[in-house]
C-alpha cells in the first residue's frame, strides 16, 4: 500500500531495489493499490480501486478511464499488479464474514477533495468549491471532457458514475488552517482556533502586515518549492492580532490567486463559491473571502461535506439515492455571504499581497 500520491515513482523504485518483488509482481502474485484499494481487498477480498484515486497515481489514462500502457512501460509497472478501476459508486459488496461483529457492504469509493464536491452537489460544468482544512482545494466541475489548464491547475476526475466520467480542474494551497495551528502550536500567541474569528473582526484594518504562509513552499497558480514563510509590514503599532489577522487573510489572498488562474483557464470568474471545512465556520474569514473574490461564499449547514459526499456515494451504490439530483436536493445553505468591501480598499490589499509575495517567491 502506497499513498496516493507519486505512487509510480515509489511503486517503480521498490520493484527495482528488490528483484524478488518484481518477479512476484509479474507473476501476479503481488497486488498495489492506495489506501481505499487496501481496505477494500482487506474488508472485502476484491482488488479495486476507483477512477479519482487512480487518477492520482500517474499511472491512469484519465481519458480512456484505463491503466496507461505507455506510462506502465515507462515505470515498468506490470499491470497484473494493479487494481481493477472502478465507479465511485457501485453494487454493495460484502464484507468478509467475521471481520465485522455485524454484517455490512461497500457500495462506494471515492478520493475526499472528489468527495467534497460531490457533499456540495457541483454537478454541473462551473460549479466549483473550496475546502479549507489544514490546506485548501478548490475544485471545479468542468464536465463530460478533461480540460488542459495553461495556468498550473491540475486537470482531474471529479467521479465516475454509472461509467460515465465527470472531470475536474483542481488547485491546491499547501497551508491553510496549518497557519491557525502554527498560531496556537508554534507561536502560541492564541491558545483556541475559534478565537481568530473575534480578534481579527476587532481590528479596523490589517495595519498592513501581511503572513506569507509557505512554511512548504508555495502551491498553486505559483508552485514555488523554494518558497518560504515570512511576515512583512511589522511597525511598533503591530501586536499578535495583527498577525492572526493577517493569517486568515492569506487564506483568502491565496484563493483569489487560485480563482484568477480559474478564471483565466475558462475565460469566465465563477459567479459563487461553495465552501467547506473546518475554516469555513470562521464567518469572518467567509466575509473577507466574499470581499477579496468580489463573488457570493455560500456555506453549507454540514460543513463536513467530504464524509458527506462518501455517505452519499455510498447511499447512491445501495439505492437510497435514485441519482445524483437527489443527491442535490440535500443540499442546504447555512448562510451566503456577499460581497462588501470597497473597490479601493480591495484594491489596495491585494497590492500589498502581491507585493509581500514578490518579497518571498524563489523565482518570478
Amino acid at each position: 500500500m502506497l499513498d496516493p500520491y507519486f505512487s509510480a515513482t515509489k511503486l517503480a523504485w521498490l520493484l527495482d531495489d528488490d528483484p524478488g518483488l518484481r518477479v512476484r509482481a509479474e507473476a501476479g502474485e503481488l497486488a498495489f493499490g492506495t489506501v481505499e484499494s487496501y481496505l477494500l481487498t482487506r474488508l472485502t477480498g476484491v482488488h479495486g480501486t476507483d477512477a479519482t484515486n487512480a487518477s492520482r497515481t500517474m499511472l491512469l489514462n484519465i481519458n480512456s478511464g484505463r491503466w496507461d500502457a505507455d506510462l506502465l512501460d515507462i515505470f515498468k509497472v506490470p499491470e497484473a499488479l494493479l487494481p481493477e478501476v472502478m465507479d465511485n459508486a457501485f453494487a454493495p459488496i460484502p464484507v468478509r464474514r467475521g471481520l465485522l461483529p455485524c454484517e455490512i457492504a461497500v457500495s462506494a469509493m471515492i478520493g475526499d477533495q472528489q468527495a467534497a464536491a460531490v457533499g456540495q452537489g457541483c454537478f454541473l460544468p462551473g460549479s466549483i468549491k473550496s475546502t479549507y482544512g489544514t490546506g485548501c482545494f478548490v475544485l471545479q466541475n468542468t464536465g463530460a471532457s478533461p480540460k488542459t489548464s495553461t495556468h498550473k491547475l491540475l486537470a482531474t476526475i471529479a467521479s465516475r458514475i454509472d461509467g460515465k466520467t465527470t472531470y475536474a480542474l483542481e488547485g491546491s494551497i499547501f497551508i491553510a488552517g496549518a497557519v491557525v495551528q502554527w498560531l496556537r502550536d508554534g507561536l502560541g500567541i492564541i491558545d483556541d482556533a475559534a478565537k481568530t474569528e473575534a480578534i481579527a473582526a476587532a481590528l479596523d484594518h490589517n495595519h498592513g502586515v501581511y503572513l506569507i504562509p509557505a512554511f512548504t513552499g508555495l502551491g498553486a497558480p505559483h508552485w514555488d518549492p523554494e518558497a518560504r514563510g515570512a511576515i512583512l509590514g511589522l511597525t511598533r503599532d503591530a501586536g499578535k492580532e495583527h498577525i492572526v489577522r493577517a493569517a486568515l487573510e492569506a487564506v483568502a489572498y491565496q484563493t483569489h490567486d487560485l480563482f484568477e488562474a480559474f478564471a483565466a483557464d475558462s475565460g469566465a470568474r465563477p459567479k459563487t463559491v461553495r465552501v467547506d471545512g473546518g475554516m469555513a465556520a470562521n464567518g469572518w474569514l467567509m466575509q473577507f473571502l466574499s470581499d477579496i473574490l468580489e463573488i457570493p461564499v455560500e456555506r453549507p449547514r454540514v460543513i463536513e461535506t467530504t464524509a458527506l459526499g462518501a455517505a452519499f456515494l455510498a447511499g447512491l451504490g445501495a439505492g437510497v439515492y435514485s441519482g445524483l439530483d437527489d443527491i442535490k436536493s440535500f443540499w442546504r445553505l447555512d448562510r451566503r455571504f456577499e460581497p462588501a468591501m470597497k473597490p479601493e480598499l480591495r484594491k489596495t490589499l491585494l497590492a500589498g499581497w502581491f507585493e509581500a509575495l514578490g518579497r518571498i517567491k524563489s523565482s518570478d
